[in-house]
């Protein structure tokens, strides 16, 4: 007898690579995936947002940055002691030392894209070789404090993921996937997503944020089991 087809849940994720709630709202998310594991089949997606598009190549001083950005740095400190916090207790770390600096992600979106495009839709797995570069970014940047603006690192960055350096390289070297880049930018934009992380399932329901996992598991349960009988 043929077991029942488990439903397909597509999760489309807009994100920075910049951005300490994507990272944390990533873990969250892992521990909903668990919760309905056998249930569910997700596929995820990473899509490209880009939190300063003007930072220049050298990046800047991530409290220079907060102050100039947004003129609280008590404020700052204290939302990134927080967010330091919750990421140790999803396993993961923030080493946001003195040295700390925001950097440009535009490069490694163009990384980001070149991998999704890689991948195999009816792969077996929920994630993929993109997901596998997109947490090395997010650990070389907050746990390592590299410059993923450098094309060294992310080239060094996109062989620790399993993707070929050689590759990795030229795209850094020209301008592939720039184009598709900015096309994705502009279309998340046009969907009124102005904030990361952006949750997308089933193409359909938003969930803004790095929700606690009772948010994702409320919609799934009403909206997309339910709806799938």
């Amino acid at each position: 007898m043929t077991e029942p087809r488990v439903p397909r849940l597509t999760v489309d994720i807009v994100s920075d690579v910049m951005c300490p709630w994507c990272i944390i709202g990533w873990l969250k998310f892992e521990r909903v995936m668990a919760h309905f594991a056998g249930r569910l089949d997700f596929r995820v997606q990473w899509h490209p947002f880009e939190l300063n598009p003007d930072m220049p190549p050298e990046g800047e001083d991530a409290a220079a940055h907060v102050m100039r950005k947004y003129g609280i740095a008590d404020q700052s400190r204290a939302n990134s002691g927080r967010m330091a916090g919750i990421a140790a207790e999803l396993g993961f770390t923030f080493n946001r030392g003195p040295d700390f600096r925001m950097r440009n992600s535009f490069d490694a979106h163009r990384l980001l894209t070149w991998a999704g495009a890689l991948e195999d839709p009816e792969q077996e797995a929920a994630t993929g070789v993109q997901t596998a570069l997109k947490l090395a970014l997010f650990r070389a940047h907050f746990t390592d404090n590299r410059d993923v603006g450098d094309p060294e690192v992310l080239a060094d960055v996109a062989a620790s993921a399993g993707l070929d350096r050689t590759r990795a390289a030229a795209i850094l070297a020209g301008g592939e996937f720039g184009e598709m880049v900015r096309t994705e930018e502009a279309y998340w934009a046009d969907q009124n997503i102005t904030g990361v992380p952006a949750f997308i399932l089933a193409g359909r329901m938003l969930i803004p944020g790095a929700q606690d996992p009772e948010a994702f598991i409320r919609v799934i349960e009403n909206k997309v089991l339910a709806s799938a009988g």
